[in-house]
């Protein structure tokens, strides 16, 4: 298997972080992160949990038997503009892995691939932040 070809791409669903609650997770969507893999090398997407949302430039590493993606994103941290950067890799069926925000906090968190729920997705949550971009 090649660094590109990590099984990441779509939906997924947060589902636990150990710096926030499910509340807090939650509170404007339910949370996510979804990648495309948009020629087979460079992967994008978005996210949102809480009030942090973004969009994000991604690739894929192998370290020795460990294939992760790594990705640095640029959005909104509450009503501030946000930036910051996060990994994952899948295990057991999940996805694993950390976000940081710059500068901030930072968190572990969960998340199972499921259908993108109707409406939702950062299709919609990223068309205000490119108006919003400075």
């Amino acid at each position: 298997m090649t660094p590109n070809h990590i099984d990441v791409v779509g939906y997924w669903k947060i589902t636990s972080m150990d710096e926030w609650d499910r509340a807090y997770v939650d509170l404007v969507v339910p949370g996510f992160i979804e990648f495309e893999n948009i020629d087979g090398e460079h992967i994008t997407g978005g996210f949102q949990f809480g009030t942090v949302s973004g969009g994000l430039h991604a690739h894929a590493r192998q370290l020795g038997d460990d294939l992760s993606i790594e990705w640095s994103w640029q959005g909104r941290n509450d009503n501030d503009p946000g930036c910051g950067r996060g990994w994952a890799k899948i295990a057991g069926g999940h996805l694993v892995g950390r976000f940081y925000v710059h500068l901030g906090d930072n968190s572990a968190f969960a998340g199972e691939r499921q259908e993108r729920p109707r409406g939702a997705g950062p299709d919609r949550m990223l068309r205000g932040a490119r108006l919003r971009r400075i």
